[in-house]
């Protein structure tokens, strides 16, 4: 097996690439569904609410592979929404990188909607109310006042989600499987390399890669989010 930079595997380099890729892709496109999410848990009561938390949530207590089996239903090239967006869009998620990310969004989804909710829970609803009497619609009040004062929290969250992407297998894998240098991620590549004999190095070098990945996101979350509470507290 040739050897690229830093003595990690051309398969390699590519695995920790997509990583990246998907992570990044799954938090961009999660983000702005995770600030209407917490926006509306945080500041809104409606019928069913507990309802909605509990399906949140859902994703982090249920094993993964059932949440991989259920996008492999209802994404897969024969379920109806898979289907659908493949005839009508040409968009096809099983057993491709997209579904790698559309897995780990789903699965970062509760964590980024936490940080999130309870940051805008610590903005100040008399700031938003003096906003709204000197006549700013909602809409400025969101943009100029509560997402301004939240942003540390929009950040932390984002954060969480991209970590919680770099790590996801369980979905990943059930949903678009293992296949090298297209929906091969980090976590499948050390899988793969652990059914391996005399691969151990390997299994070793991308470990190593995610714990300090993982430890550079969660530490930067908590960064912000302690951030955040010294400006609340001045």
């Amino acid at each position: 097996m040739s050897e690229g930079w830093a003595g990690f595997s051309a398969a390699e380099l590519t695995a920790i690439a997509l990583s990246l890729k998907v992570a990044a892709a799954a938090t961009v496109c999660s983000l702005p569904f995770g600030v209407a999410m917490g926006w509306l848990l945080a500041r809104t009561r409606f019928p069913g609410k507990l309802l909605v938390d509990t399906l949140l949530y859902l994703p982090l207590v249920v094993p993964p592979v059932v949440t991989g089996y259920a996008l492999l239903l209802g994404f897969g090239a024969q379920g109806p929404i898979g289907r659908f967006l493949s005839e009508h869009f040409g968009i096809v998620f099983a057993f491709r990188w997209t579904g790698a990310a559309l897995a780990s969004a789903i699965m970062g989804f509760p964590l980024m909607v936490r940080a999130i909710r309870l940051s805008i829970e610590a903005v100040d609803p008399r700031l938003e109310q003096a906003a709204s009497t000197l006549g700013a619609n909602p809409w400025r009040v969101f943009f100029g006042v509560t997402l301004p004062l939240a942003w540390p929290g929009l950040l932390a969250g984002a954060v969480l989600c991209f970590a919680k992407a770099l790590g996801e297998f369980g979905a990943t894998i059930t949903f678009v499987s293992n296949i090298a240098g297209e929906t091969q991620t980090l976590s499948s590549a050390i899988w793969g390399l652990m059914q391996t004999p005399g691969a151990e190095s390997g299994v070793l070098r991308l470990a190593l890669v995610a714990v300090a990945l993982s430890f550079a996101a969660v530490f930067a979350s908590e960064w912000l989010v302690q951030r955040q509470r010294a400006g609340t507290q001045r």
